[in-house]
């Protein structure tokens, strides 16, 4: 049951080229900075990336684009990522976008085991285009495929050797979910603690989800945009 691994690198190891990988966080909130930086050290291409966005243009999956390892980016929201947007237009990256809903709803049905649901979210736009609709009490609804992956990349603020992880704060956006919807699950923490830790009824992801666990360093949580109040 001691599911700890020494380090980031050695963690990302198995990932082939061509992989599948769901990274959590929301904006650079909650993000797996030890992971990502792995990732990008290992050189491991032709990658499918699944995030709420894609980070800054120097800092999180924006590394890993600016290496050239993205193939795909599935996800709701771009615009803070000048070089991702460079690489979209240029036809070097391709873009699945989804509501934001729509992408939360996608990796928790595929973490729970439902194939496909509807929305009316997206009817009558892009979103749209190309899938099944279905009409229910007068309204039109988008049917969704659920969402999986070979890996996913939590980032959680503790965890112990079982794998049991506690979020905090707006860091909890996507990676629970995520952490239910792939095939290996690899969580870094800021602190490492012993089992008991961490209260049965704040365990926010139970061990039985996550496969490896990597105690994080040095992590930056860099803030996208710092708005201050003037003062009088």
């Amino acid at each position: 049951m001691d599911k700890r691994v020494a380090n980031a690198d050695e963690a990302v190891r198995r990932i082939p080229d061509g992989a599948t990988i769901l990274m959590g966080g929301f904006g650079l909130c909650g993000i797996p900075e030890n992971l990502i930086a792995a990732l990008r050290r290992a050189g491991t291409k032709n990658l499918t990336v699944v995030s709420n966005n894609a980070g800054s243009s120097d800092f999180g999956i924006g590394f890993l684009l600016e290496t050239g390892q993205v193939r795909k980016m599935i996800a709701s929201y771009v615009g803070e990522n000048k070089v991702f947007e460079q690489l979209v237009l240029g036809g070097r990256v391709e873009l699945e976008l989804n509501p934001q809903g729509t992408l939360a709803e996608r990796i928790r049905a595929g973490g729970a085991g439902i194939p496909a649901f509807y929305t009316p979210t997206g009817y009558g736009t892009k979103v749209a285009e190309g899938k099944e609709t279905r009409e229910f009490g007068g309204r039109t609804y988008v049917l969704e495929k659920a969402l999986r992956a070979d890996f996913a990349f939590i980032k959680a603020w503790k965890g112990d050797r079982w794998g049991n992880l506690m979020y905090r704060k707006t860091a909890r956006n996507y990676n629970p979910v995520m952490a239910t919807a792939a095939d290996y699950v690899i969580a870094e923490v800021e602190h490492l603690v012993e089992l008991g830790e961490i209260p049965a009824d704040q365990v926010h992801t139970p061990a039985v989800y996550v496969d490896a666990i990597v105690p994080g360093e040095r992590y930056e949580k860099r803030i996208e945009k710092r708005t201050v109040r003037r003062r009088a």
